[in-house]
This record gives C-alpha cells, structure tokens and sequence, in this order.
C-alpha cells in the first residue's frame, strides 16, 4: 500500500518527537489503537471526511473517543483535524507503526490465501520461502477467494505469487502468444 507524503510527514514528527521525550513505546501502543478503531468505524471514517462538519466538533469527537490517550497522541490526533488532515489519520498512525517497527528490526509479512491455513502451513510457507530474515515479524494472514488456490507471500516490498490465478493468469498468455 503506498502511504501519502502527509501521512510519512506527519508520522516522522511524531516519532522525531516521541523519541526525544522516551515515549515512543506508549504512542506505538496508542497508534494500533487508532488504527484499529478507524478499520472497525466506517461511521467515524464517513463522519472525519464529511467537508461541512467543522473542525471543533470533529476535534471533540476525537477527544471522546480517544480520552485515554496520552497528552501527545491527543495532540497529534487534534492537530491532525485543525490542519483538515483528518482523513489521513489511520494512515499517519500506520506509518508511525511501521517506522516503529523497522526502528525495531521487525519484517513485515502479509499472507494471502485462498482458504485459512493452520499454523503449520503457515510457518511451512514463511520458512521455505527465503524470504524471512528475522525470526522478529508481524504477520498478518488474509482470506482472498478470487485466488482460488496457493498463497501471495509479501515481505516488505518482495512478493511471491505462487496462486492459482496467477499460474491461470500465467498459461492464457502462453497460449495467446503461442
């Protein structure tokens, strides 16, 4: 997924800051909270991008619902909405997550099946593919049907395409050029 120069930016500050003040590990923890609540909400997503609704009510919305944040995560979160960045937010706390992790030396793994997988076929898959590293990494597994079979296996920014689609995909343009 490409992330916006605004969300890279404004993660960046935060983690510069976070950094100098030794909270870094209190925000992390914060910025999975935000990032959850805005993947489960579509009425908070659809409610931060509506363009009439101004800022002080989107700002005491935020305050709210995030109460129990620490002063600079409830800064961040109202500067972000006074600068109409709003709908930036799950992506500026994404970045942070991310820029955390590889601060922390932890890859980032994303599995794509066509059907769920036990643990063992996961770690089957993770260790035959070479692409692994680090025994520190976050997996994140996700169920796609369209793939009919196999698995995609993204590391950073390498990915292994071994599904069925792709192999389908793969032999039509055999047969077209042949």
């Amino acid at each position: 997924m490409l992330t916006s120069k605004v969300a890279k930016r404004y993660a960046q500050g935060l983690l510069d800051f976070t950094e100098e003040t030794g909270n870094t590990a209190s925000v992390f923890a914060e910025m999975k909270d935000v990032v959850k609540v805005m993947k489960d909400s579509k009425e908070l997503n659809s409610f931060f991008a509506t363009p009439f609704i101004d800022s002080k009510k989107k700002t005491a919305a935020a305050s709210e619902i995030f109460k129990n944040f620490s002063p600079v995560a409830k800064n961040l979160i109202g500067l972000v909405i006074k600068q109409g960045r709003e709908t930036h937010l799950k992506d500026i706390a994404q970045e942070f997550i991310n820029k955390v992790e590889d601060m922390q030396g932890i890859q980032r793994i994303t599995l794509t099946t066509a059907a769920p997988l036990s643990n063992a076929n996961i770690d089957e898959i993770i260790r035959s593919s070479g692409l692994v590293k680090s025994q520190n990494f976050d997996l994140q597994t996700n169920i796609n049907p369209d793939i009919l079979g196999g698995y995609i296996l993204r590391v950073g920014d390498q990915q292994v395409d071994a599904s069925v689609k792709n192999k389908l995909n793969k032999l039509r343009k055999d047969f077209q050029v042949n």
